[in-house]
């Protein structure tokens, strides 16, 4: 495989891993509501899993609430147990065909254990990195090795498979840092 082709996928996958962990950032909860935090639950309804946002719409009317209007009124009860069963901490109240969700405030040890969330989510981020970058440097070596780029080609491509790897997680770093100012933040 051409070393451009290693590089790109490598870039494309670290990119990706990235994605990933703020897409499950959001659902980790900071002091202020936010539709995210519930969108992913999944609800039975219609004899199959669902996720909430396909079933229902979601807002924040107020910084502290969330207002969950199904579009059929009768999934009010399996929306209400899907919330109880993510063990999300939070109390639906069921208010005729809508359901309420007031966000209580957040406790420091509360708060402590968020971050401890997100740096582990971060750090499995971090090991998706590296795992993309062990598959890109074998590749590379599997190249040199059977003739098809020289070593100084290899050389340099790994000093850039290692730079891809730095760069996106220094980028994953700046997310953490950026979510834990987010949750201890009062």
């Amino acid at each position: 495989m051409p070393v451009d082709d290693i590089l790109l996928m490598a870039e494309d996958k670290m990119q990706k891993t990235e994605e990933v962990v703020v897409r499950d950032f959001t659902g980790v909860r900071t002091g202020k509501a936010s539709p995210a935090l519930v969108e992913n639950v999944q609800v039975d309804v219609y004899g199959s899993m669902m996720r909430l946002k396909e079933v229902a719409g979601i807002t924040t009317p107020e910084s502290r609430t969330l207002v969950i209007q199904p579009w059929d009124a009768s999934t009010v009860g399996p929306i209400e147990k899907g919330i109880q069963k993510a063990n999300l901490g939070l109390n639906p109240a069921v208010d005729g065909k809508i359901i309420r969700i007031s966000m209580p405030e957040l406790s420091e040890e509360r708060r402590i254990e968020f971050t401890k969330i997100v740096k582990k989510m971060t750090e499995d981020g971090r090991v998706a990195i590296r795992h993309v970058r062990r598959e890109a440097m074998d590749a590379i070596k599997k190249d040199v090795k059977s003739g098809v780029i020289t070593e100084d080609e290899g050389s340099s491509a790994e000093k850039e498979v290692q730079n891809l790897t730095d760069k996106y997680i220094a980028h994953l770093d700046a997310h953490l840092e950026k979510k834990e100012k987010e949750i201890l933040t009062v």
